[in-house]
């Protein structure tokens, strides 16, 4: 009776261990199948782009295709909302950026909370945005421009890649913290708002690097600062906003999340992988290359709360200037 008790009490314990082993085989497995990776904006897009860097290390170092799938559309709530609605498994993510952290109060209408129904999994670029001028704007610094605009209010035209974007939340940003009166000229993408700049049409843009930096270092264009904390590797000469505007802050940024409740083995095992790519020679080179820093390697936790941050600030800006969809 004994000995068949202790049997028992060993079959119990097998069998409570079992689950466990189960679950630990199948994180060991994970990606078992190609992994889908949503991009809410254009092909060929800086986050497309970013997008594409890290899917191959993430290709080269898990085993399986990681493949990239831009679903553009609605300023990428189209490609947000596909991701929310699919299979919280790992095998669709998104790849998140600036536009989710503003679309909540730029769209509140939107049929899911990005918040709440992405978790984090890990940041992957930082793109500072540069604060440029046509030429003939007589400033050399911010501190110039300022008085300038404050000299001629409502006569500066501020170009965007259109209404809502990270460009023109900077702008916004720089207007509310400075009192300025910037006449706001939305356009449909950097290009033509960079080609009216440098013919002279408007006068100022908050522009990301891989369009801002070529016009600047031709002449065509002026640098009066960075938007990030600190100043670039591509432009070391040229000083930050915050010098002149103090807690002035601003960047386009990408990374890595998947549904709610995916497995944490999972987010771990991408999180993971994600760091290592940061930390290599050869991504890092490729994302210098197209004037793009890669991030601070974050946990899923600290991503999430730097999302919620961007959330909570340009949620303020969109109100004070009562921005409204294009």
């Amino acid at each position: 009776m004994r000995l068949a008790r202790r049997h028992f009490l060993q079959l119990a314990a097998s069998g409570a261990a079992l689950p466990a082993a189960v679950r630990g085989a199948a994180a060991d497995t994970y990606p078992s199948r190609p992994v889908h990776v949503v991009v809410p904006q254009a092909a060929a897009s800086s986050t497309d782009i970013h997008a594409r860097l890290i899917g191959q290390w993430l290709q080269d170092h898990l085993g399986q295709p990681f493949v990239i799938d831009p679903k553009p559309g609605a300023g990428g709530n189209v490609g947000t909302e596909s991701v929310v609605r699919s299979a919280p498994d790992g095998y669709t993510l998104l790849t998140v950026n600036s536009q989710n952290a503003i679309s909540p109060s730029l769209y509140p209408g939107l049929s899911f909370d990005f918040l709440r129904d992405i978790a984090p999994i890990g940041q992957i670029s930082l793109a500072p945005l540069i604060m440029e001028v046509n030429p003939s704007v007589p400033a050399n610094t911010v501190a110039e421009f300022i008085a300038y605009a404050k000299a001629n209010p409502g006569k500066i035209s501020m170009a965007s890649a259109g209404v809502g974007g990270p460009q023109h939340l900077a702008g916004e940003l720089f207007k509310s913290m400075t009192g300025l009166n910037l006449l706001h000229v939305p356009y449909r993408g950097s290009t033509p708002a960079v080609t009216d700049l440098v013919a002279g049409r408007v006068q100022v843009m908050f522009d990301v690097t891989p369009t801002a930096v070529p016009q600047i270092k031709a002449g065509k264009l002026r640098a009066l600062a960075v938007t990030t904390a600190q100043r670039i590797g591509p432009l070391p000469e040229v000083p930050t906003v915050g010098e002149f505007v103090k807690g002035y802050e601003a960047s386009a940024w990408t990374g890595i999340g998947t549904p709610k409740n995916t497995p944490p083995s999972v987010v771990e095992t991408l999180n993971k992988q994600i760091k290592a790519g940061l930390g290599d020679a050869t991504t890092r080179q490729r994302f210098a290359a197209i004037s793009a820093d890669v991030a601070q390697p974050l946990t899923p936790s600290e991503f999430g709360k730097m999302m919620a941050d961007d959330v909570a600030k340009w949620s303020k800006v969109i109100k004070f200037a009562g921005i409204k969809p294009g």
